[in-house]
């Protein structure tokens, strides 16, 4: 290509851009752009296993359709607070005995898991803490997550391009150049959520064995925060160096 002698250096290098490489009169350098976000936890989800035990089938698969429909029917009790409640993993086991011969079924187990996804993390806690009540109820949780569509990730992406152009600034300003165009930008994705575990607890509030008649206090939780680390690499065409 040919150029204009009197023609500016930013006008040359933009004639160079369209190549995916560097020339003299238009070097390139490659940036790598991150950003770490410390957010709140947007939810909270919990896993509700139910079973139970007996020697007759329909009976044990009796108690456990009451079982469940408690535990439904109490998360239901706080529908402002709930973002999703599914059913999942259903089992009716037979228990073979141990000794003799053929297949002689001593006992049925039935299970079932309930999981719930709530918004409101002070409803959280008197939730859990009802569910424990119940017969033969389990609950595990909470798991803290963000939702997929988080403005935090909205963020992250952001603070991780302001971070690439910022180095690419000074790297320029070092070589005693200025930054001309932006030639590619590539996204390397998010990572995470992670919990932030150094800083999370969990405090359960105490209640005497004595009062067994009053509810108990419900628990109290402390949100566990999320990591998000965001990161881009940039491509940046910049004016030729002061080598001097």
């Amino acid at each position: 290509m040919t150029t204009d002698p009197n023609e500016p250096p930013e006008a040359t290098a933009a004639h160079d851009t369209a190549k995916p490489y560097g020339t003299p009169t238009a070097p390139r350098i490659t940036i790598r752009g991150e950003a770490v976000l410390d957010a709140q936890p947007e939810l909270a989800g919990i896993t509700i296993t139910i079973t139970a035990r007996g020697t007759d089938r329909r009976t044990t698969l009796d108690d456990l359709t009451h079982r469940n429909a408690q535990a439904l029917d109490l998360v239901k009790t706080y529908g402002d607070a709930l973002d999703a409640l599914e059913t999942g993993t259903l089992l009716i086991t037979p228990q073979l005995r141990e000794r003799g011969r053929g297949e002689r079924v001593r006992a049925y187990t039935g299970l079932v898991r309930i999981s719930a996804t709530l918004t409101d993390f002070t409803a959280l806690g008197e939730l859990i803490t009802r569910l424990a009540e119940l017969d033969l109820t389990r609950v595990d949780g909470p798991s803290w997550s963000l939702r997929p569509g988080s403005p935090a990730y909205r963020t992250a992406r952001g603070q991780a391009v302001h971070s690439a152009v910022q180095r690419a600034r000074e790297y320029a300003d070092a070589l005693g150049s200025r930054l001309v165009a932006l030639t590619e930008l590539t996204d390397e994705g998010i990572a995470g959520p992670t919990p932030y575990r150094e800083r999370s607890k969990m405090r359960t509030t105490a209640y005497s064995a004595a009062g067994a008649e009053e509810p108990p206090e419900p628990l109290d939780l402390e949100p566990e925060r999320q990591i998000i680390h965001a990161s881009v690499t940039a491509h940046f065409t910049i004016t030729p160096p002061d080598l001097s």
